[in-house]
This record gives C-alpha cells, structure tokens and sequence, in this order.
C-alpha cells in the first residue's frame, strides 16, 4: 500500500523523481524511484531525517508547535516532506523546475491513506 501511495504522489508531478516514507532514524519503510532518476532516495532520506530532528528540537525550545512541512530547493533537485506522526515522515524528491506546490498537495492528500496503514 505504501509504495502505491508514494508511486502515485511521484508520477503525479511532472519532475518527480522518487518518494519514501521514512522514520526519524533513518530507516526507510518504502520507497519509489522512478526510472529516470538518479536520485538515491534512501540517502536524501536519511540525511533529511537528521535535519527533521534538529529542526523539531528548535521548534520545542521555541514552543513554536510541530514541525508540519518542510520544503527544500536547490540547483539539483527539489524536496518537499510532509511529518506523517512522531515517528515517520514521507518526503517526495523533484527536478528543481517541478511543481513543488503540487507535490505539496498530494502529500497532503495522501497523509490519510499512509497514516491509517501505519
């Protein structure tokens, strides 16, 4: 079920390049890499998961709230993640020249589906 979902959310945006869902440490459920991409998800994942973590621990000492989204765009790809719950997230790579907004709408459409499957 994971995989379909993440296949979907990729393959919907033109530029997706691969999805994953993925824990806080690391560790990938499931992940989907499209055939054109050059994209090792399970290491975009991992390092984003650090970076997730130390983003949430300033979000408790700022007493902000939960972390909901982040999005990140650089010259070589784009990445949006979506915090599914305390211990998983679900991050979609792109082309930098995809519709980042898109892909922000069907992960948010999407959390449902991954959320009761967890």
């Amino acid at each position: 079920m994971f995989r379909e979902t993440i296949q979907k959310v990729v393959d919907r945006v033109e530029g997706g390049l691969a999805g994953v869902l993925m824990g806080f440490d690391g560790i990938s459920v499931e992940a989907y890499i499209h055939p054109r991409a050059a994209t090792d998800i399970n290491t975009v994942g991992m390092e984003f998961a650090h970076v997730l973590t130390q983003i949430r621990r300033a979000a408790e000492m700022l007493e902000v709230g939960d972390i909901d989204e982040l999005n990140v765009k650089t010259q070589g790809l784009a990445v949006v993640i979506r915090v599914v719950n305390e211990e998983y997230f679900i991050a979609c790579v792109l082309e930098p020249t995809a519709n980042i907004g898109k892909a922000r709408y069907l992960l948010r459409v999407a959390l449902p589906a991954i959320t009761a499957e967890l």
